[in-house]
């Protein structure tokens, strides 16, 4: 039967490897944490979710040009037992609409790495994720056009170095993935989650290789025309039955769909992170997992109207 088990479990959602590591399969992103202002209150939300069993933090240099790094580091950078990941690819933008613009260069990867150890207070990262921006997928210039291959070559590099322990890619194709897959790849983050499976194929092959599957967006709706998880008549009602939030429900039915996935779910608010790190201890029958597969993600068009229907 779906319900809530014991939300107290030391390990939200289990535990899964990444990097040679066991970690809990509900961790934390702290894109969101730069809104905060107050750096005690983005502290406070940092010691709750250790205090609650998570251990796999998700951050970058580029959320907020060093302060997500800066608070994880203060915080948490003394506990043990605490796995760190980290992204390059991107640098805080100085002017425009989007909050970072590319970094891609081998060079740029280079100094984001540099700049993540600095911010963090490390001489060494734990795992940190390449992400690719691939030609046409972005607004950029032909400077930042660069060959996959080389990219990986540098990543390699830096691990080679002792500067990161491990190696994970995002926003990756089907094809990259396969191309990086000599070079050791311990976890992917692509945008993924029960309204937008296009990336099905991939979390496939990181579940034939063992390699993590870390979605983003994990709730879906982040893009135009695409569908928030939690808007669905089916997890809405699947979550009155059980006693559950939507938001619980969608997050739960990526544990139950794939055995690799890793969560990293961000919030700037306590109580907000202790429902998603409580989604760990939902549990979906089978009956109930049938309903929500059944569930056609929607894009473009379609899914702008159902959205507006559903407003």
């Amino acid at each position: 039967m779906s319900g809530l088990t014991d939300p107290s479990a030391p390990h939200p959602g289990g535990v899964h490897p990444m990097a040679g590591r066991d970690v809990a399969r509900v961790g934390y992103g702290t894109m969101q944490l730069p809104r905060l202002k107050d750096a005690a209150a983005a502290r406070k939300v940092l010691r709750r979710a250790f205090e609650l069993g998570v251990d796999h933090f998700d951050t970058a240099h580029f959320y907020g040009d060093g302060t997500a790094n800066d608070h994880l580091a203060r915080e948490l950078g003394a506990e043990r037992g605490v796995v760190i990941a980290t992204k390059v690819g991107a640098r805080p933008a100085k002017r425009g609409p989007m909050p970072m613009a590319p970094a891609q260069r081998p060079e740029e990867l280079r100094q984001e790495v540099l700049d993540n150890l600095r911010s963090l207070r490390t001489e060494h990262l734990d795992v940190v994720n390449m992400r690719r921006i691939a030609p046409g997928t972005f607004p950029m210039g032909p400077r930042q056009m660069v060959d996959f291959d080389d990219q990986m070559a540098a990543m390699v590099a830096m691990r080679d170095e002792g500067l990161i322990g491990a190696i994970g890619v995002s926003t990756v194709s089907l094809a990259e993935l396969r191309r990086a897959l000599p070079a050791g790849i311990v976890c992917v983050q692509n945008w993924y989650s029960l309204t937008a499976r296009k990336h099905e194929p991939l979390l496939e092959l990181c579940r034939a290789e063992g390699i993590a599957w870390v979605p983003y967006f994990p709730l879906g709706g982040a893009h135009p025309g695409s569908t928030k998880a939690t808007r669905e008549p089916v997890v809405q009602e699947i979550a009155g039955a059980i006693g559950a939030t939507p938001a619980q429900v969608g997050l739960a039915w990526l544990l139950h769909h794939a055995g690799n996935t890793l969560l990293i779910p961000g919030t700037a608010s306590v109580d907000h992170l202790e429902q998603n790190v409580a989604a760990g201890s939902v549990r979906l029958d089978e009956q109930a997992m049938a309903r929500l597969d059944e569930i056609r993600p929607a894009s473009g068009i379609r899914g702008f109207i159902n959205r507006f229907r559903r407003s």
